[in-house]
């Protein structure tokens, strides 16, 4: 193993390139602190040699195999927003199989994306807006508490506060051995004993929200990153991704890493943004037809029963048809009420002026024969309803004589 081509830029004085960290936290491959770790592993070779620290000066990554896999050169650096939903960690894989962020991102970012590694870190049960970069140099400068990146939350609470105490944590707080910093906070509005606090911070230490919160008497259901820096979540979908443009990116960028103050205006995805593109998504498999609406016309037919050929007059047989196909009777179609005799249906009154003799015959019969017989027929007892006697069944049939309503006596 040869160190002089590795030596030789940081004894010479001379700077003819960047550090192997730096520039293969560039490439999107790990943070510097990652890729310091990975050096001391012996994952990093340089034309198959052993890499042994960090300081190596390059003037390319030309040569530059991790875990024996060629580097590519740095790709222009992009920025995604993603919508993290709770119950995913934030990790490539976790050693007890639960799901990832990358789980849900195969599906959230456009084809062809390069390895994005994400700007900090979110709890299993703490959702909202998670940067997601492949420029590992901008991912470092934007974790740092130095470089003073705003992180806003919204937190959903249980137990009694006021805004007063509140204000105080404007000064910073002691929790046991670690030290907090300024955090602004602000009650939005409460039910009861509940409520959501607005809390704006610059250091992000692990869980520093809910401990804050919890030194405090409160109990978090819900905790929600709303803003990182410039960027907003907005009306983003939960799961979904949307990339800043590049310009934006390389202005806030250059102003970041070069110490300034990195502001840049209040950036959140636009309307366009609230859907995924069609080809991010999982392939869906077609929808069974639904059944159509009862008593629609020829759409509930089977295929067993479809309808009959263009100049077939035949209707199909009542059999053979589905009970949805079943045309719904109307009073053309409707069958005639079965009966003794077939002439026209007479009221008392016309039975009394046509037939006298039969009329008073059918009187002592009794309310019981006519109230059988209506039952039997399916007519009313009340045939005497005022509003005139009934339309004969058969309209244009002359009647017939002699066959008065009702059973004979």
């Amino acid at each position: 193993m040869t160190d002089s081509p590795q030596r030789s830029g940081a004894d010479t004085g001379e700077r003819t390139g960047e550090r192997i960290a730096k520039l293969l936290a560039r490439a999107g491959i790990a943070s510097r602190r990652e890729v310091e770790r990975m050096i001391a592993e012996g994952r990093v070779r340089l034309n198959d040699e052993l890499v042994t620290t960090p300081a190596t000066v390059l003037p390319s990554l030309k040569g530059v195999t991790v875990d024996g896999r060629p580097v590519r050169a740095a790709e222009p650096t992009r920025l995604f927003l993603f919508h993290k939903p709770s119950g995913l960690i934030t990790a490539e894989r976790d050693p007890k199989g639960k799901p990832t962020i990358y789980n849900a991102l195969r599906n959230a970012l456009p084809a062809g994306t390069p390895r994005v590694i994400p700007v900090g870190r979110l709890d299993l049960n703490t959702e909202g807006l998670l940067l997601l970069t492949n420029d590992g140099e901008l991912k470092r400068a934007l974790e740092l508490p130095a470089s003073g990146v705003p992180r806003t939350y919204r937190a959903r609470t249980f137990g009694d506060i006021t805004q007063s105490q509140l204000e105080e944590l404007i000064e910073g707080i002691q929790i046991g051995e670690t030290r907090y910093g300024a955090i602004d906070a602000n009650m939005e509005r409460r039910t009861g004993r509940n409520q959501w606090i607005e809390l704006t911070l610059a250091e992000g230490k692990n869980r520093e929200v809910r401990r804050v919160l919890e030194h405090l008497g409160l109990e978090v259901s819900r905790l929600l990153r709303t803003a990182y820096g410039p960027f907003r979540l907005g009306d983003l979908p939960r799961g979904s991704a949307w990339e800043v443009p590049q310009p934006v990116v390389e202005r806030f960028r250059k102003a970041l890493l070069t110490g300034g103050k990195a502001i840049a205006p209040v950036f959140a995805p636009p309307m366009e943004a609230m859907t995924r593109p069609a080809e991010t998504r999982e392939p869906v498999a077609p929808a069974k037809p639904s059944a159509p609406p009862r008593g629609s016309r020829g759409a509930a037919r089977r295929p067993e029963t479809a309808a009959p050929a263009k100049g077939d007059r035949r209707a199909p047989s009542p059999r053979s048809a589905s009970p949805e196909a079943k045309p719904r009777p109307t009073r053309t179609t409707r069958p005639s009420r079965p009966r003794e005799d077939e002439g026209e249906l007479l009221g008392r009154s016309e039975l009394r002026a046509k037939h006298p003799a039969r009329a008073r015959q059918a009187a002592h019969a009794g309310q019981s024969a006519r109230t059988g017989q209506s039952a039997r027929t399916g007519q009313s007892a009340r045939t005497d309803k005022p509003g005139g006697p009934r339309p004969p069944s058969r309209p244009g049939k002359p009647p017939r004589p002699g066959k008065p309503k009702g059973r004979r006596p």
